[in-house]
Order: C-alpha cells, then structure tokens, then sequence
C-alpha cells in the first residue's frame, strides 16, 4: 500500500507472509516503526524501499545487539567475493 507521493510504503500482508531470508530461508517478519523485514533466525534485517523488499544479501544489516560492533554489514554472506590467501 502507498500512502501519498512521499509517504510511508508499505508491502501487503499477504506478501510479507511468502517472504523468506535470502540467507536462512526463514520467514521474515516486518517492522513497521524502521521499515524493515526481519529475520529473527540470523539477526539481518533487509530495508524496504519504496514498497519493494531489498532481498539482495549486500543490502541486509546485522540487527545490533550488544555484543555486535556498530559498522557490521552482511558482506561476509556475500559468496561472489574472492578470498585469496597468500602463501610464503
């Protein structure tokens, strides 16, 4: 549903109850206060952007906690990257 041309987006109930985690493939719950889907199983929540769930690993932020450092991102789920390890 929109609100307005500059309003709040929000996704339909029947879609965010089919959504699931792009990593876990756990089903995701939405927070209306930030916005965002979360997924409780793994601590990432993915933003929604003018209606449209970003499901896209690299847009998904770790969900801070104490324990969590305040610039974590999800990059370490991010499989295209190439690890090389140098060898002496």
């Amino acid at each position: 549903m929109v609100r307005g041309s500059r309003g709040v987006f929000e996704i339909s109930k029947t879609l965010s109850e089919i959504l699931v985690c792009p990593l876990s493939k756990q089903p995701l719950r939405v927070c209306e206060k930030s916005n965002y889907l979360i997924s409780d199983a793994i601590g990432v929540s993915f933003p929604i952007v003018d209606g449209i769930p970003c499901l896209v690993p690299r847009d998904g932020e770790i969900i801070e906690t104490e324990d969590t450092p305040s610039d974590s991102k999800v990059d370490s789920f991010d499989t295209k990257k190439d690890h090389k390890t140098t060898q002496d």
